[in-house]
């Protein structure tokens, strides 16, 4: 939790793997929500009064079209937009989808064919008419209702260039962020690349009296990077302006922690000013302060919480399947208290394993499952299909993961065990599992992991090492009571 409780908040605001924010403000409240990628449903929105304590509403994807990259959110004359870019390995391109509520119900996704770009960026322009600012500075109109594009992709804007002896991945021009005030209009653009090393993802800016240009570069561009790997957020960019409610201003953007690429792209905040000339500019410096917190009447509970006695009628907020088929949720009985998950694929590999985002940097989850014959369930550290670790049980015994790869135990458990207590500790990395027949004598699993390479710059994917859980094979495996703690304030 970002607030310290003493008026102040230290980053990140959203601890583990929140990429790519796109916010809004609609009169006090804020809305936020983050790339996520191949997990459904997808598109969490979260409120807040203060830009430091964040409640969910409510996810706003449920049809899967792939893997989820940086999607923008709008409100346009009392309607919200996001506007979705995704892909699967056959297809790509840009959608839309609409509500009149923030909390749903959201159309399904319209297709706006545009499949050579990423990011897009929804403005108004000075002639009245909407636009979407895409990567690689460039740009396309839409109709009025915001559901289909308005004649072709125009280049517009040729990003500011850093010097060539900077560590980057790629130029890489993406995330364009836009902004109207005081009859300019504002371009937050990321470059750099995302991962790579830790110096790369940087915001810059530029600005304009016309959508269509020209576009004039910000005198002090780059206004935020990382500049060196001794600095506790890598990579930081992706970032959008937005008016706090004291009249004070903030910026919203990702980056890594230091060590930790398996959190994935947490969020950040940061102060800004605005400069008699017009730009603007970073109070924030390397993140290592604490700020203020904007002082509002209401404030909200932050986060959900990762324990889940599955004891609702509904899936707790947390919970994700991993690129999920059309009927995955079809799969889910809550027993109340329990769940049961039926069956799919014959591995971690292809049963769309249910997961969430975990932010701490040591943490344990413990669960009880009960699997029916002929199943296969676990509790994993999950990445993706291809990496992962983990342990579970079957007819024969127990299964351990590791690399992505599974290993027949010896006869750690007998044969035909049904119920089986499991706990994994992720302490720094460092992975340790421990098993129980009665959930009170436990027994450590004499092989432990090191994971810190369960991450992009390894695996790509844009991705996060998260907890989840399992069922493949046959017939079904109940979970009861998953206990998620954290074992120190890390920060």
């Amino acid at each position: 939790i970002a607030d310290r409780g003493d008026g102040t908040f230290l980053n990140p605001i959203f601890a583990g793997d929140h990429p790519d924010p796109a916010i809004i403000r609609d009169g006090a409240v804020y809305y936020v929500t983050f790339s996520t990628f191949e997990a459904y449903p997808g598109l969490m929105i979260y409120r807040s009064y203060d830009l430091v304590n964040w409640e969910p509403v409510a996810p706003a994807l449920n049809t899967y079209i792939g893997s989820v990259w940086a999607p923008d959110l709008v409100l346009h004359e009392g309607r919200y937009y996001l506007y979705i870019p995704a892909r699967t390995d056959g297809y790509r391109s840009i959608y839309v989808i609409t509500a009149d509520n923030i909390e749903g119900p959201w159309s399904e996704p319209v297709d706006l064919f545009l499949p050579y770009h990423i990011d897009p960026g929804h403005i108004v322009g000075e002639d009245g008419k909407r636009y979407l600012f895409l990567s690689n500075g460039d740009m396309i109109g839409l109709t009025d209702d915001g559901l289909a594009t308005n004649g072709e992709v125009t280049h517009i804007y040729d990003p500011w260039r850093y010097p060539e002896s900077w560590d980057v991945e790629c130029f890489c021009p993406e995330g364009p962020k836009m902004l109207r005030k005081d009859d300019w209009f504002y371009m937050l653009t990321a470059v750099g690349g995302t991962a790579g090393p830790p110096t790369s993802h940087m915001v810059i800016s530029a600005r304009s009296r016309s959508v269509h240009g020209p576009w004039e570069h910000a005198p002090n561009n780059p206004q935020v990077r990382t500049l060196t790997r001794n600095e506790q957020w890598w990579s930081r960019g992706h970032a959008t302006l937005i008016d706090g409610p004291n009249g004070d201003w903030w910026l919203i953007s990702h980056g890594y922690e230091n060590g930790y690429w398996t959190l994935g792209r947490q969020a950040l905040l940061e102060p800004i000013r605005w400069r008699e000339d017009g730009w603007w500019e970073s109070l924030g410096g390397d993140l290592s302060s604490a700020f203020p917190i904007p002082t509002v009447e209401r404030t909200l509970p932050h986060g959900t919480p990762h324990s889940d006695d599955f004891s609702g009628s509904s899936l707790a907020d947390q919970w994700r399947f991993f690129r999920p088929s059309r009927d995955e949720y079809e799969r889910i009985s809550l027993l109340q208290p329990g769940l049961a998950l039926a069956a799919r694929g014959e591995s971690p590999e292809d049963s769309s394993p249910l997961c969430f985002v975990a932010g701490d940097l040591s943490y344990e989850v413990t669960v009880e499952i009960a699997r029916e014959a002929g199943n296969e369930a676990g509790l994993l550290a999950f990445y993706n299909d291809q990496l992962y670790a983990g342990l579970a049980f079957n007819d024969d015994g127990l299964l351990f993961h590791r690399y992505g790869m599974s290993r027949r135990r010896a006869a750690d458990i007998p044969a035909g065990t049904q119920t089986l207590f499991i706990r994994m500790k992720n302490d720094e990395h460092v992975l340790t599992f421990y098993f129980s027949l009665d959930g009170e004598s436990w027994s450590k699993m004499d092989v432990q992991m090191e994971v810190s390479g369960y991450h992009h710059n390894v695996a790509y994917g844009f991705l996060s090492l998260r907890p989840g859980i399992y069922s493949s094979r046959a017939g079904s495996a109940r979970f009861y009571n998953l206990q998620y703690r954290a074992l120190r304030d890390d920060r």
